[in-house]
């Protein structure tokens, strides 16, 4: 659980954005988005094999 408290002279602003840094920071949003619909493990053998290709071909067109 994500959590920040209000220190002395700070802004509601200031801690919002604190906030969301360390929400960011956290993972828990692209967790969120992941899970929202379920993905079979097939599926998810396919989509991870599509971005390690993808990988590859950037990696060699850097190379070159």
């Amino acid at each position: 659980m994500t959590s920040v408290n209000l220190r002395p002279n700070e802004s509601q602003d200031q801690l919002l954005k604190r906030f969301r840094k360390k929400v960011a920071k956290s993972g828990i949003l692209s967790t969120v988005r992941r899970k929202r619909w379920f993905v079979s493990k097939s599926e998810l053998r396919r989509i991870s094999k599509k971005k390690s290709i993808r990988r590859f071909k950037r990696k060699q067109r850097e190379m070159e």
